[in-house]
């Protein structure tokens, strides 16, 4: 993969909470990829791949930061409600 070079700018203060070089472009990396997840700009698939995990353990990093993996509007979730209840309905029939 590619790579561009980037300055990053931050506190010398925050270097006193232990962060080497490597774990803020690490740190950076995420929270960009991340961002371009949460804004649907990246499937999950791409986000993974930019940060060289797989799938599952893409899965478990949003579960981690807290980040739904599923976002849906108002009316998708409506559906997938409806979708459930019928399945339940179903199910005991």
């Amino acid at each position: 993969m590619r790579e561009a070079t980037f300055t990053v700018r931050i506190p010398a203060d925050l270097i006193a909470y232990g962060f080497s070089e490597e774990q803020v472009q690490s740190q950076v990396r995420e929270w960009l990829v991340l961002s371009l997840f949460t804004e649907d700009r990246i499937s999950s698939g791409k986000a993974a791949q930019f940060l060289n995990l797989t799938r599952v353990e893409f899965l478990k990093l949003l579960q981690k930061r807290g980040i739904s993996y599923l976002n849906y509007n108002s009316e998708e979730l409506a559906e997938e409600f409806k979708s459930i209840e019928t399945m339940e309905l179903d199910r005991f029939q």
